[in-house]
């Protein structure tokens, strides 16, 4: 990875999303090499403390990915995500995150090639933005 390659920390369903990843994998779908796979077992479970310390620790982008809506193997677990995310939002504006460095996604098991088409799309954009404003700022 460059020096100019944004990091992304993503947090992945285990029956959605992550599948999809391991299936862009065996499928030889080329995808940049920043990101920084976590393995949930839902989308519902990423405490918004996850979210923050990822960009307290150097994170330029943070993506959670998790099943459709309606498709949960929680039954709701995608929905409480949808909800602590438009939270976050807010309160990541307040260290000057935009909302465009905290992405959700859906993205069912079979969608090897969406999950191949979010993350060079998210690498892109965080291309374009920049370093996050709390690289660099903050002493561990």
């Amino acid at each position: 990875m460059s020096a100019n390659e944004p990091t992304i920390v993503a947090f992945l369903c285990n029956w959605c999303t992550f599948t999809a990843a391991d299936l862009a994998g065996t499928s030889r779908l080329s995808y940049p090499s920043n990101v920084k796979i976590i393995r949930m077992m839902c989308s519902g479970m990423v405490d918004p403390k996850y979210v923050i310390k990822a960009f307290l620790e150097g994170a330029d982008g943070v993506l959670i990915g998790g099943c459709w809506p309606g498709d949960c193997h929680y039954i709701n677990g995608n929905y409480k995500a949808r909800r602590r995310v438009a939270l976050l939002t807010e309160i990541l504006k307040q260290f000057g995150i935009g909302e465009d460095r905290l992405w959700l996604r859906w993205v069912a098991a079979s969608e090897g090639n969406m999950f191949q088409e979010v993350i060079t799309d998210m690498t892109k954009q965080l291309k374009e933005l920049g370093p996050s404003p709390l690289k660099g700022r903050l002493v561990a």
